[in-house]
């Protein structure tokens, strides 16, 4: 099985591109969807997490409110610290090992088969060379923080201050750039952004 890694900053449409490989035949697991399950009360990495940042982080029915949680980890008060990398010490390796297994079981079902892991942090976790190969998504500043406002339902000015923190969590699109082996321009429309899944899709079925 080709393993692929599939990263890029934050709103800046990873989701879109893995579902374009997916409707050309790919297999592909989130990231973030691992770390929602992995934060379910009950988990071993829901008991640390609450352990280190505190019970003001949950709802009322106990289950971890990923804006409260954010709001800690990246420090939204002007002079407090950034605890973003505390976080990642925890989630981090349990999120690497589920995704491991996921692609050990595709393998063994689809020896054929392309199995894309969606991530943020790829480069960041240093899991990069768990893969063949690095798929990179970019597009322009104003474009990631009017798709973050519209995500979140928030100000373009509340979404612009949200999206300078994260972003400052992760590795600029530079260095990202330099690490890939494909790079995906999505700032223009999705037929142009299919167009480019499609290239490389044909060149990793060679």
């Amino acid at each position: 099985m080709l393993k692929i890694g599939l990263t890029g900053g934050i709103a800046s449409g990873k989701s879109v591109v893995g579902e374009m490989f997916v409707d050309l035949g790919a297999h592909l697991i989130q990231a973030d969807r691992i770390s929602h399950d992995l934060m379910r009360p009950g988990q071993p990495v829901y008991d640390e997490v609450v352990r280190h940042f505190g019970k003001a982080i949950l709802n009322g029915d106990g289950t971890v409110s990923r804006p409260k949680l954010a709001e800690v980890a990246f420090a939204t008060t002007p002079g407090e610290k950034s605890r973003v990398d505390e976080l990642n010490r925890i989630v981090h390796p349990a999120v690497i090992r589920r995704q491991q297994d996921w692609m050990e079981e595709i393998g063994r079902r689809h020896p054929a088969a392309v199995g894309i892991v969606e991530a943020a942090l790829i480069l960041e976790a240093h899991s990069a060379s768990l893969f063949d190969r690095l798929i990179v998504v970019t597009c322009r500043e104003e474009q990631r923080v009017q798709r973050f406002a519209e995500r979140q339902k928030s100000t373009l000015d509340a979404a612009r201050g949200e999206v300078a923190r994260r972003m400052a969590a992760q590795l600029p699109d530079e260095e990202k750039i330099k690490a890939a082996d494909f790079v995906i321009d999505n700032s223009g429309s999705l037929d142009e952004t299919r167009k480019q899944v499609a290239k490389i899709w044909q060149n990793l079925k060679v």
